[in-house]
């Protein structure tokens, strides 16, 4: 079905039933996305503050066949937020819908609309003695409502699981206009169909959410951070086994870094501390949050024994205050700027099952070494499975003159990814940047699923269009 563009007599009439205000012109920052691949056309914003605007806003929309573009932070990575081609949407922003609605310490719950920023629903939790872990280097700018739209993961997923894991209820709107009221602090509810685990991750093509009641943790009595050198990726997921085997669930964090990335950020951000001299191939980034009477640096000291003794671990560096800890996760959550400065042929969002990590990074590099010469960045939170495998040009050459073979590269890290029984697309969800590689790599009953679901529930086609589906 064709879809209108959101034209003057569209602003119009729509104008005419939201409070003055809500409908704007677009901004410079709705219409790129943080690797300026992708450039959105310029039309009209809506920025509602009450879920009965949103729902005003998308009833309209649905009768005029208007498409509507949810924005959150626009820290999406996969070009959910920017719509290139087509009639001008309405781009949707939910900015203004920042409000904490309640926060219920012995429930561990929060209940924060979908504009709240990703920091400021932790800094919530942290004023009331609790801990929202879900933690992500763009946590300063992203938005809630995308983090549950794309089923954000981040450093903490070993331990507390992705967004989805992380939600109790959802209150959101439907494609024809109508309110959804499921904003329970439920643990327990098995009433029908679970909507809230289909508009996670949905990317916002069935719906726009609106609000979320979030689970809330104990803080871990004490954390602790520390840097170990690690002989090999196949050594780094040894130690993550010991590691859980000493420490099981307060394993927080598990991050795998190469040398390459660290040489990057010498290159491109000389004023981020490295804590070594000589850096090294290959190292993991470890961090505890442990009970009451534990002590987190007796522990990372006594992991360290155990991994040098058999063989898994040559240094490490256990950080002795918070300062040291916080320079240690900056270090990593640098990567992906370092990354961008550099300019990637392809970037990758992978998930391995564990066994098969060190086999993927060794295979992935020798078949790409068939097709040129790269410098290979290979990180990431390793302990969940989730790889970060990104490909760049060599020193003194350009992104750009891969052009010809910027396909093939993708496609050959893609392929082993998927014999190996792998995800190409770990976090950061699929938008319209992979829309063909979840034609080529999707099961095909899933998809004629997901193709009769979209059909139902947005039959007119407004919602997001262009994402995860053709």
């Amino acid at each position: 079905m064709t879809l209108a563009s959101a034209d003057i007599s569209f602003a119009n009439a729509l104008r005419a039933e939201l409070p003055a205000g809500t409908l704007r012109d677009t901004e410079q920052r709705h219409l790129e996305e943080p690797r300026n691949r992708w450039y959105s056309r310029p039309g009209l914003v809506a920025m509602p503050q009450t879920v009965e605007h949103v729902a005003t806003v998308i009833r309209h929309a649905n009768a005029a066949r208007v498409g509507v573009v949810p924005f959150g932070g626009g820290t999406g990575l996969v070009s959910g937020q920017i719509m290139e081609q087509g009639p001008a949407p309405l781009l949707l922003s939910l900015e203004r819908m920042n409000k904490l609605r309640g926060i219920y310490p012995d429930e561990n719950v929060a209940v924060v609309e979908a504009g709240v920023i990703l920091a400021d629903v932790q800094a919530a939790a942290a004023e009331a003695d609790r801990l929202f872990p879900l933690s992500l280097a763009a946590e300063g700018s992203a938005r809630i409502g995308g983090n549950l739209s794309t089923n954000a993961g981040g450093t903490a997923v070993l331990r507390y699981g992705n967004a989805r894991d992380l939600c109790l209820g959802l209150e959101a709107v439907l494609p024809d206009g109508q309110i959804w009221h499921g904003l329970t602090r439920l643990r327990k509810n098995n009433m029908g169909y679970d909507l809230r685990n289909l508009l996670i991750g949905a990317e916002g093509t069935l719906g726009v959410i609106t609000a979320a009641a979030l689970k809330l943790f104990a803080k871990p009595a004490q954390n602790g951070t520390a840097l170990f050198t690690v002989e090999s990726p196949a050594a780094a997921l040894s130690l993550l086994s010991l590691a859980r085997a000493r420490l099981g669930e307060m394993v927080s964090g598990f991050e795998l870094i190469h040398r390459q990335g660290l040489d990057f950020m010498r290159e491109v951000l000389p004023n981020v501390r490295m804590p070594y001299s000589n850096l090294p191939e290959w190292s993991v980034l470890v961090e505890l949050g442990l009970s009451g009477g534990l002590d987190p640096a007796q522990a990372l000291e006594k992991l360290f024994e155990t991994g040098a003794r058999a063989g898994l671990v040559s240094g490490g560096l256990i950080a002795q205050n918070q300062q040291q800890s916080d320079d240690f996760w900056h270090i990593r959550e640098m990567m992906p700027e370092a990354n961008r400065l550099i300019g990637a042929i392809v970037s990758t969002d992978i998930a391995l099952p564990l066994s098969e990590l060190s086999g993927f990074i060794a295979e992935a590099a020798e078949r790409l070494a068939r097709i040129d010469t790269f410098r290979i960045n290979c990180f990431g939170h390793v302990g969940d499975g989730n790889l970060h495998y990104n490909v760049f040009p060599p020193a003194g050459r350009t992104r750009s003159d891969f052009d010809p073979v910027q396909g093939a590269v993708k496609e050959t890290i893609h392929d082993l990814a998927h014999a190996l029984g792998g995800s190409i697309s770990a976090e950061h969800g699929i938008g319209r940047y992979k829309v063909a590689d979840l034609e080529r790599y999707g099961d095909p009953a899933k998809l004629g699923a997901m193709r009769s679901i979209k059909a139902a529930l947005d039959p007119m086609g407004i919602m997001n269009p262009g994402a995860v589906l053709r």
